[in-house]
């Protein structure tokens, strides 16, 4: 069995890694890894082949920039032709970026089996090109392994086949699990000077909070006023990075007190970082899951949250609508410890490639 297994941007890398090592332990199954090129740059691609022990891409399709829709078309084309040279058996894809509805499309239309990886969530928000690709892509798919209960309910309610929905983990987490003892022995925290527990970490790239003057202002007064509490690390988006450069704020935020502006982490760095934080505060969706099996509180400032066993069972708060003193009167709730108790949802467990490739090898080998 030939499987093609799609990887884009940073967090398909993250899902794609435990899928390929559990694919690689069979000697029936022949894994093979595309690389669209969606992210290409060393810091959001290169250096997380390397750190998740991924094999380099056995295709590079170079597709970046452009619209959504020159995006996807451009993923289409190429990948098109990868397809008729390699003959899979099956396509998988992961997550919801513009390659994973790409591909799994390309795939449809040819008429080979597509997997979904991370199926079902919905944020109910469809302005987000995200939650279109989610919503296209479970609706082609053949296969969709689900990460939470909530994600079943979706497929249900949106008339997928029970036959098709599998409740197997969430593959984030495998990788997290596997690469958690790399991430102890970096020691981020004091290389940047912090103490364990004593520094609060803040993520955001999402255009509603990035890609506007008011946004970055915002963002701004937020991190002015949580630095008088706490040291702040800003580990900054390339395309946050690049919209603080173009309304020319840059100097305002390197001269805040407290604020440690550094470039964007790998993947090792980043685990490292939250794991001794205090408290982290993103606009991630991956990031609201990684806090919840580390059980390190997260606020997410969004108006709401594909992932919400974070906040049903896990350690995460979603804060819509946010405002400096909401920030403030929340985090300091968090600090005092006066905020709800959590679990660890269930099959996060390090497991969920692994039963995945059991099911595939039932359906589709052994069947």
């Amino acid at each position: 069995m030939k499987i093609l297994s799609i990887v884009g941007a940073r967090p398909n890398f993250v899902k794609i890694a435990p899928l390929h090592r559990a694919f690689s332990a069979y000697p029936d199954i022949e894994s093979k890894i595309v690389h669209t090129g969606q992210h290409h740059d060393f810091i959001m691609s290169g250096i997380f082949f390397k750190q998740l022990q991924i094999p380099r891409p056995d295709h590079f399709l170079g597709i970046n920039g452009g619209t959504h829709t020159q995006q996807t078309a451009q993923i289409m084309l190429a990948f098109e032709e990868v397809v008729l040279r390699e003959n899979p058996d099956l396509i998988i894809v992961v997550g919801d970026v513009n390659s994973t509805l790409a591909c799994a499309l390309v795939a449809v239309k040819m008429h080979i089996p597509v997997a979904h990886v991370e199926a079902g969530l919905r944020s109910g928000d469809r302005t987000m090109p995200e939650e279109i690709n989610r919503i296209m892509t479970d609706s082609i798919s053949d296969l969709l392994f689900v990460t939470e209960q909530s994600a079943v309910q979706n497929l249900l309610r949106e008339n997928v086949p029970s036959c098709k929905i599998h409740l197997a983990g969430n593959v984030m987490i495998d990788s997290l699990v596997y690469c958690q003892q790399y991430a102890d022995n970096l020691n981020i925290d004091s290389k940047l000077g912090v103490p364990v527990n004593g520094y609060m970490v803040i993520t955001m790239h999402r255009p509603a909070n990035v890609d506007s003057i008011a946004g970055l202002t915002k963002l701004l007064e937020v991190l002015k006023s949580l630095t008088v509490i706490r040291p702040v690390i800003f580990p900054v988006h390339p395309r946050t990075l690049k919209n603080i450069h173009s309304f020319q704020l840059f100097n305002d935020f390197s001269v805040v007190q407290n604020l440690k502006l550094i470039p964007a982490l790998g993947y090792l760095e980043f685990i490292s970082l939250v794991k001794n934080a205090a408290l982290v505060i993103t606009d991630s969706g991956g990031v609201q899951e990684e806090t919840t099996y580390l059980q390190i509180p997260c606020i997410t400032l969004r108006s709401n949250t594909e992932r919400p066993v974070t906040i049903l069972e896990g350690t995460n708060h979603l804060l819509p609508d946010f405002t400096v003193d909401s920030v403030m009167q929340l985090t300091r709730e968090i600090l005092s410890n006066k905020t709800k108790n959590s679990n660890i949802p269930p099959c996060w467990d390090g497991n969920a490639a692994v039963r995945i490739a059991s099911i595939l090898r039932e359906k589709y080998i052994n069947s």
